[in-house]
């Protein structure tokens, strides 16, 4: 199956100037309350004084810079795009002065931004911007928040010239040192049958087809469990995020969306669900990513089931065009942005941030929660491959990176990987993932609960 034809790259100029103040707004964005403090290139003398490397390259429209230069910071090895490799300091300290020897402005604006996704070509059969194109692949540091890095190595600067400390933002009424957003694709409600089913008519165990086809028409389906799946995020204090899929139709391309309809007994589940505190978000269809008519009436008409965030069906995300339809629909938050292949940080950034829309040349007004950790990645015949007892201990370095720079963990977890049947990528992993967050002191929050963490953010002073 071919790719979606790929549209035009359209974009508006990106001024040093645009860069500088996107990279900052999430940096006073992942530090807040900080000093009033001067950063900027060196020309403009500030007292953060950065160096300005980029030479020129987002003036072009080539999707990848020159290798980065790896560093030591803080005990890690860290990759450095548009670095000086012959400064043996990266970070040296003068009388009231700080010079940081790497552009990290254009390191963090190159990454945050998604810049390799929106002037790369490359696409996989459903559109998306394949992990095996992008410079996390190449230089293996998808599980490196390596902006975060970035800002790790300017808060240090900042705390030296004003002489006070900064923090990691805190998460909830607890002030947790990281958040957890744990959510549910709801593809399939009434499917949980067909793949027994399809076994034993191969095998020509004709009497048990009967009786699982008997039991699908007059019982419940296994994966029809949107309650038991609230009360298992429940049992660890949390709250469930459910993406409904609301067309039964399958895409152009043939490829299926949901098994089931929005019918007024499900509305009612739901209703129900919400009551009881769990959100419900649109996991809007296949093609709608790159149509704003099919967005925005998919959009309004969910609107009354109180479906206010957004994840797009199989992660579809074409960069050229998804952040300026999402923007114009009027999404508050999205939560598609997150490699199916490869579990950590597509934009190598382990907090919330606000999307860069190339065609406008400035920043989202939606917020996205990046996804970090999809049950289908850690065992699928197209992905990894993981062992049960693999799962947890391959998660829990990206967990520790999240924590340490005041983050949140997004986890999806389909509602058809609660079935007991499923041994791989089941509830007990499920489980075992939630323990572990808990043990670390997370605060389990829903999409609306983030975004509305981050709409003080005029408060804090402009670095």
């Amino acid at each position: 199956m071919p790719p979606p034809t790929l549209p035009p790259a359209s974009p508006a100029p990106v001024s040093a100037e645009v860069r500088l103040a996107y990279v900052l707004r999430h940096f006073r964005l992942a530090y807040p309350g900080g000093p009033d403090v001067a950063i900027g290139y060196a020309s403009q003398q500030p007292r953060v004084a950065i160096a300005d490397l980029s030479a020129g390259f987002f003036d072009g429209n080539a999707p990848y810079p020159a290798a980065p230069h790896w560093r030591d910071w803080q005990g890690r090895q860290v990759p450095f795009f548009f670095d000086n490799a012959t400064a043996e300091s990266l970070l040296i300290f003068q009388e009231n002065k700080a010079i940081i020897a790497a552009d990290i402005i254009s390191g963090a604006f190159y990454l945050l931004s998604g810049w390799q996704e929106y002037f790369s070509s490359e696409r996989d059969r459903h559109g998306r911007f394949p992990y095996g194109a992008s410079v996390q692949q190449q230089y293996n540091f998808v599980t490196l928040p390596v902006v975060n890095y970035y800002f790790d190595v300017l808060k240090t600067a900042v705390e030296h010239v004003s002489g006070q400390p900064l923090h990691p933002r805190r998460w909830g009424s607890q002030q947790a040192e990281f958040a957890a957003f744990i959510s549910h694709d709801v593809d399939n409600l009434r499917s949980a049958w067909k793949a027994p089913a399809k076994a034993a008519l191969k095998q020509r165990k004709f009497g048990l087809f009967g009786k699982l086809l008997w039991q699908h028409l007059t019982q419940p389906d296994a994966w029809d469990n949107l309650e038991a799946v609230a009360a298992s995020t429940a049992h660890h204090g949390a709250k469930s995020t459910f993406f409904m899929l609301p067309s039964a139709k399958k895409a152009p391309n043939g490829t299926p969306n949901a098994d089931y309809e929005l019918t007024l007994d499900l509305e009612r589940r739901l209703q129900n669900l919400r009551a009881a505190g769990c959100e419900q978000a649109l996991h809007t269809p296949l093609g709608t990513a790159g149509s704003y008519e099919a967005l925005r009436n998919t959009w309004r008409h969910h609107w009354s089931l109180a479906m206010r965030g957004n994840r797009f069906h199989y992660l579809s995300w074409e960069p050229r065009q998804t952040i300026t339809l999402v923007n114009k629909a009027g999404f508050p938050f999205d939560s598609t942005l997150g490699f199916a292949e490869y579990f950590g940080f597509r934009n190598s950034y382990c907090q919330p941030f606000y999307p860069f829309d190339f065609t406008s040349s400035q920043a989202a007004e939606f917020l996205e929660i990046p996804l970090n950790v999809m049950d289908a990645t850690l065992h699928h015949p197209n992905y990894l491959q993981l062992k049960p007892a693999e799962i947890l201990p391959a998660l829990q370095p990206i967990f520790a990176e999240i924590k340490r720079f005041g983050g949140v963990a997004s986890v999806l977890w389909h509602n058809e990987n609660f079935d007991p049947a499923n041994t791989k990528n089941g509830p007990q992993q499920f489980h075992e993932i939630m323990a572990h967050l808990r043990q670390q002191g997370a605060a389990f929050l829903t999409g609306h609960e983030i975004s509305q963490a981050f709409a003080s953010e005029d408060s804090a002073p402009n670095f």
